[in-house]
């Protein structure tokens, strides 16, 4: 049984993204798509879905994905945006979503990118970490940001779940990539699924989901889908008029989710809409004017990029095109290494080639920035007019806001970061022009900006009406909210010096403690191990006595001759033994080996400890035995003495050039100025508006004469509609129950609207012997091979899954109306004949096309008969119907083959079962 819940981006809701949704097949869940919405909307609070009261736009979708993420055993990304891929990370990392994710490498890398670029800029101006600062309150100040005072306008915002660089990272490093046209045997709770990923076209690396289940049949999950052609990739697998129509692994699926977003958008030809693009910029940029173009930070971006790339060269031009993103450089690192995934007039051939045609060699371009790009040899990518700014202030520095450029700023709703910044000053100088390429998110000031400019179109120049449209004259005044850190002056920076002090003292204090329980634990065990350590205690005192007996006897007069002799004393490495250079008489009368160490030999009584606890100790051998400390693992090492040592070592083989660097590396990391303290504050400005608006579509979807024409050739058994508002879902189904081969079995089921579609099965795993396996006959049917078994369920202690073994000869058990049947005398018994099964779905022009690769021509007349043979040709006269052959389709499962016996009727027959899977029982 399969399930399916939209958990946003539903049909027939007003918010289409961002996109995912809870597919379950049978105990197997799977979530398709994990987008995060714009987390700065103009107007924060709006009304629930479910009539709740006031809720904020992201909070429902939030708790619902946050309650599924830990039961989720399956993620599959399809798009690089932050639409299907924003909120990925932060599940990962805060809501336990670790099950396996499956993308592409370019939708890993351009979702990667997409959300660093969402998550520094938010955190840049915002205050995020809201319930962790709260509750973590006593713990100490590392950073300025970690300290950061939070501003009483922000005191009352909601939670927003925007995660961390490094959790960016960790999260999409552990993707699992694939290739396209890759099918992959899931292993673990997800065992006998297969996914394969096909092109979609619209983004790098856009993925069309292929599900194959043995229980549920095939699933296809294809959302924003582009089957043109653009520059940079190619369209998508789908639907290929020069192959043929529908892309044959993708017909006719059981289940076929799609959007219908763009359903009633009828759009312009690309002609004319890149030319309105190119028109615009050279029209405002030799007026001395600027223009502004909110883009995306990945995906859409490069096709931009290309059309400006290609048009600088062209038309010679000489003004700056400026790229606001943080991550821009490192996109374009990661897209020249990815080549094989381009397309259009941007592709694999022309790596090597630059714009002109010739050969770049190893050659290097004097004035080249780029010096990885030579390396790479993507000439094509190079974008020798771009310029990178990490920020508004850079670019100010660079160009003065008088000269005329092209500014490509993020994000593309204009919400936050450098597109919102730059609006507020730009949109205030005439003749400046603010161009949109997408209509934004529902809420967002990228959608204001757009709703503004259509509702001043006429009827017949809307977007959706095929049309370009003008731009037009922005008035009147708009005031936003400005979030930016402002670093902290006076009192608050004295309040924050002090928490900061008083924090560290804490922290202090803390250490402090630490290390006195260390000690004193240390101690305990010093104290605990007293009986191991006696022995070491007495080799101090014989060493000490020794020593006293050494002194006093280091000079003494020989008896023979007067003369003075000293002692000679060899010690070994270890110091375990030490030889004597002396007379043995004299060793006698100085050291007695009878000598007291501790205790009082009078008071003791037994050998052994007394009652009261007190050990005693006796005279011994004044032999000093070196004992090594062990532990269970061998013999301990003394790691402080051996890092000594190799610092030392290290010190002696660095020059003094080596040397001197690694210091002014040590001052350079010491020296490194802190950010000072700073807060969050949120501003209103009012904007007199006073520049032109136009809007080019450049999204890159199919339109309503697209999708209207592709699903219904898909010719799914069943179909589910998502990522569509109410006007465009119905419009769809309106269409699809215009066609009588399509499916009825279509639905459009809303935000946590459960849909299911067939029965629940289980599934059971079991392994064939081979005895059995070598004794099977199979047949193919599609994309599988079936063969009938009769065996018995065998188990072994070897193995954990029942293996199925040949049972021995049955006799078959005659019916009993065939027992009440006299039998004739000398007749032979009656034997039941095995019955053969086949399976498949007969297709007439199938049937057709093969009867014609054989020489039998055949003609569809009426609906569901094709007449074969004579009879299909018209200048044949009445006489040749024996020759003729019907086959009809008169029921689901059912074919009738009407004719007289002869020649065609077994060509026929016998086509008819080579396009059925004969499976013997």
């Amino acid at each position: 049984m399969i399930t399916f819940t939209p958990l946003s981006g539903a049909a027939r809701s007003s918010r289409t993204v961002p996109l995912a949704y809870l597919l379950q097949v049978d105990d197997i869940s799977i979530l398709l798509d994990c987008g995060s919405p714009d987390w700065n909307p103009e107007n924060i609070e709006t009304q629930s879905e479910s009539g709740n009261g006031v809720t904020y736009p992201w909070q429902e979708y939030c708790d619902i994905v946050r309650k599924h993420a830990s039961e989720i055993d399956l993620v599959l990304l399809s798009h690089g945006d932050l639409a299907h891929s924003g909120l990925y990370a932060y599940a990962y990392c805060h809501w336990d979503l670790r099950a396996p994710c499956y993308t592409t490498l370019p939708v890993q890398a351009m979702a990667r990118i997409a959300t660093m670029e969402d998550v520094e800029g938010i955190r840049d101006e915002q205050e995020v970490d809201v319930e962790e600062e709260e509750d973590n309150e006593p713990a100490s100040a590392e950073g300025a940001e970690s300290s950061e005072p939070r501003s009483p306008e922000l005191k009352n915002e909601p939670k927003k779940f925007v995660a961390t660089v490094q959790e960016v990272h960790e999260a999409f490093d552990a993707v699992n990539t694939l290739r396209y046209s890759q099918p992959t045997h899931l292993q673990g709770k997800c065992q006998g699924l297969t996914i394969t990923p096909f092109a979609a076209g619209h983004t790098l690396g856009g993925t069309i989901w292929k599900i194959r289940s043995p229980s549920a049949g095939t699933i296809v999950y294809a959302v924003n889908l582009n089957h043109m052609r653009e520059r940079h990739i190619d369209g998508t697998v789908l639907y290929r008029p020069a192959a043929g129509g529908v892309f044959e692994p993708l017909a006719r699926p059981d289940l076929f989710i799609t959007d219908a977003d763009r359903v009633n958008v009828v759009t312009s030809r690309r002609k004319d809409r890149d030319a309105a693009l190119i028109d615009a910029i050279s029209a405002t940029l030799s007026s001395r004017s600027s223009l502004l173009l909110p883009c995306d930070s990945s995906t859409r971006l490069l096709e931009l990029l290309v059309l400006l790339d290609q048009h600088w060269k062209y038309a010679d031009f000489r003004f700056p095109i400026c790229l606001l993103s943080r991550n821009g450089r490192e996109m374009l690192t990661f897209v020249r290494s990815m080549m094989e995934w381009l397309g259009g007039t941007v592709s694999k051939e022309d790596v090597g080639v630059d714009g002109s045609g010739r050969t770049g060699g190893t050659r290097r371009r004097r004035g080249d920035d780029d010096a990885d790009d030579e390396a790479l040899g993507a000439f094509a990518l190079r974008f020798k007019f771009l310029e990178f700014f990490p920020s508004p202030q850079s670019l100010l520095q660079t160009y003065s806001s008088k000269e005329p450029k092209l500014i490509l700023a993020v994000p593309a709703s204009l919400s936050h970061g450098p597109s919102r910044l730059l609006f507020s000053d730009f949109a205030a100088v005439p003749d400046n022009v603010v161009l949109l390429t997408s209509r934004g998110e529902e809420g967002t000031l990228g959608r204001i900006l757009f709703d503004k400019w259509n509702n001043s179109q006429r009827g017949d120049d809307k977007w959706d009406k095929g049309r370009i449209g003008s731009n037009v004259m922005m008035d009147g005044a708009m005031t936003l909210k400005i979030n930016s850190k402002v670093p902290l002056q006076g009192a608050e920076l004295e309040a924050f010096l002090a928490k900061e002090k008083a924090a560290k003292d804490r922290e202090a204090a803390h250490q402090a403690s630490m290390a006195r329980n260390q000690r004193i634990l240390e101690a305990d065990e010093d104290e605990s191990d007293e009986d191991s350590d006696s022995d070491s205690d007495e080799e101090d005192e014989v060493e000490r006595a020794l020593d006293e007996s050494q002194m006093n006897t280091d000079e003494i007069s020989n008896p023979a001759n007067g003369s003075p002799r000293k002692r000679k004393i060899t010690k070994n490495e270890d110091d375990a033994d030490w030889g004597l250079d002396i007379d043995e008489g004299l060793t006698k009368q100085l050291l007695s080996f009878d000598i007291y160490l501790k205790g009082n030999v009078s008071k003791a009584t037994s050998f052994f400890k007394s009652a009261g606890g007190q050990t005693h100790r006796f005279r011994m051998f004044p032999y000093v035995e070196k004992k090594r400390r062990v532990d269970e693992y061998g013999e301990t090492i003394d790691v402080g003495m051996w890092l000594r040592k190799g610092k030392v070592l290290e010190d002696e083989a660095d020059d003094e050039a080596t040397r001197e660097a690694r210091r002014n590396q040590a001052e350079g990391e010491t020296e490194t100025p802190r950010e000072p303290p700073s807060k969050f504050v949120t501003s209103e400005v009012e904007i007199q508006l006073a520049c032109r608006l136009l809007f080019v579509d450049m999204e890159g979807l199919n339109d309503g004469r697209a999708v209207k024409m592709i699903v219904p050739q898909v010719n799914p058994r069943k179909m589910i509609i998502v990522h569509a508002q109410a006007a465009a879902a119905d419009a769809l189904i309106d269409s699809c129950a215009n066609i009588r081969s399509m499916t009825r079995d279509i639905y459009a089921p809303s935000v946590g609207e459960t849909v299911q579609i067939g029965q629940h099965t289980n599934s059971f795993s079991i392994s064939l012997s081979d005895e059995l396996l070598s004794t099977i006959k199979m047949s193919r049917f599609e994309d599988n091979e079936v063969g009938y078994v009769t065996g018995r369920v065998a188990s072994h202690f070897s193995s954990t899954i029942p293996i199925l073994e040949p049972s021995g000869p049955t006799i078959p058990t005659p019916n009993a109306n065939i027992l009440c049947t006299p039998r004739i005398l000398g007749s032979r018994p009656i034997q039941i004949l095995p019955r053969s099964t086949m399976i498949g779905e007969l297709k007439l022009t199938a049937l057709k096309s093969r009867l014609a690769s054989v020489g039998v021509q055949a003609e569809l007349v009426g609906e569901g008969v094709l007449i074969c043979g004579a009879g299909a040709r018209r200048d044949q006269s009445s006489s040749s119907i024996q020759d003729t052959v019907a086959v009809r389709k008169t029921g689901r499962g059912r074919v009738e083959l009407e004719g007289n016996v002869s020649d065609i009727y077994y060509v026929v027959r016998k086509e008819i079962y080579n396009l059925h899977a004969l499976v013997a029982t």
